[in-house]
């Protein structure tokens, strides 16, 4: 993937240029990758590229408020943050992430909001953080971090920048998303299909008559009617049918 390079003068020149070069990389991100976790990897590499003094970038996940899984990282440091942090359950990920749509931290080691997780990152190396909610979805919030080793890092337009980077990244995460969830739900109906042609075949059954069937010995077995069809297409047999002969 192509850097997103600055002026001659060492700036990164007009924000509408910048967004033009975000738009662009955001769109070879969606281009280039076909999957949700290597649109991640692409997302956490390009960060670091584009943000100024951003040296680590990771994509954390937080569930329910408590559950911190590490996604995408450009090295092992994001990820023993996001360790830290589900350890200690405290930090920005699992506080005001939730609450702002940014959280920056210019001093690990004395910020206050988080003392304990603090001392511990800035024991990791981490002199200061920027944070961007990338997006909420139910109890799960997806959350882009910068890291430098340098405390004071990250200034105003280190974080606008990363604002307006981390709002085209979200556009490409959710089309990659979006393109998995048809992905997934085709290969599904493609499975059904086939169980439902098995049953009417050797049963001389109704197509209806056949996803009825699979219906009922989902709900009998208590598991989804895909993973059903799934085994049926491949073994042949009805899920449960010995179970039932006896």
């Amino acid at each position: 993937m192509t850097a997103v390079q600055g002026d001659s003068d060492g700036g990164f020149g007009s924000q509408e240029r910048l967004g033009d070069a975000m738009s662009r990389v955001a769109r070879q991100i969606q281009e280039e990758h076909g999957d949700v976790e290597a649109t991640l990897q692409a997302i956490a590499a390009s960060a670091i590229e584009i943000v100024p003094n951003a040296e680590e970038c990771g994509i954390t996940y937080v569930i329910g408020r408590a559950k911190v899984e590490s996604r995408a990282w450009t090295s092992d440091l994001p990820k023993s943050v996001d360790a830290l942090q589900q350890r200690l359950g405290q930090g920005p990920c699992l506080d005001a992430v939730w609450e702002q749509e940014i959280v920056r931290v210019d001093d690990v080691a004395g910020d206050e909001r988080w003392p304990e997780f603090g001392h511990h990152a800035s024991g990791l190396g981490i002199g200061s953080m920027s944070c961007f909610q990338l997006f909420v979805d139910g109890d799960r919030l997806g959350a882009l971090n910068l890291y430098s080793r340098t405390p004071g890092a990250f200034d105003d337009d280190c974080q606008e920048i990363g604002l307006m980077f981390a709002a085209h990244a979200a556009i490409a995460l959710a089309g990659a998303q979006h393109e998995e969830h048809l992905r997934t739900g085709m290969s599904n109906r493609d499975v059904i299909g086939q169980a439902k042609g098995i049953l009417m075949e050797r049963h001389r059954l109704t197509a209806d008559q056949a996803f009825a069937v699979l219906t009922r010995v989902s709900q009998d077995l208590n598991r989804k009617l895909v993973d059903i069809a799934r085994e049926l297409a491949n073994t042949g047999a009805v899920p449960g049918s010995e179970r039932r002969r006896d």
